[in-house]
């Protein structure tokens, strides 16, 4: 798959998630449901790894490894916890938005790296499908089924 292809892979699932949240009112958006999180902790925690893997994509364009020296990414639940934190007061609307504005700092940083990166088990390409479209394909069906069960 290309570049091309796999960022407007990255469009199309990253529209299918939007659609998953569409309509929702503020006091839904809060409502802690999903181990924890309310949707609002779910799109906090999609765009922290957005900014996060959007530098990486940057540190790759730049030739340095896409994970500096001394970080460790493994404890997953703690990073994904720093994300919601940090975005705890943020209206749902807010929270959209930033969202939305990080998916296109991520999706921009992939676009600006040469084709060769894309290749399958490259790490642009890696970060593109974890981060990305993976990771919209693993929450939207969840949203999308505590809604219908709410009725929302």
């Amino acid at each position: 798959m290309s570049r091309d292809q796999l960022l407007q892979q990255l469009g199309v699932e990253f529209q299918n998630f939007l659609s998953a949240i569409d309509g929702l009112s503020d006091e839904a958006m809060t409502n802690v449901w999903y181990d924890g999180w309310c949707v609002r902790d779910i799109l906090a925690h999609v765009a922290g790894w957005h900014r996060e893997m959007a530098g990486a994509l940057e540190r790759i364009g730049r030739g340095e490894r896409p994970v500096p020296e001394g970080v460790d990414y493994s404890d997953f639940n703690a990073i994904n916890a720093r994300f919601v934190e940090t975005q705890r007061s943020a209206s749902p609307k807010t929270m959209i938005d930033e969202l939305v504005a990080s998916q296109r700092a991520f999706a921009e940083a992939a676009s600006r790296l040469p084709e060769e990166r894309f290749e399958e088990g490259r790490a642009a390409y890696r970060i593109i499908n974890i981060t990305g479209i993976n990771h919209y394909r693993e929450h939207a069906p969840p949203i999308q089924e505590w809604r219908k069960k709410e009725g929302l």
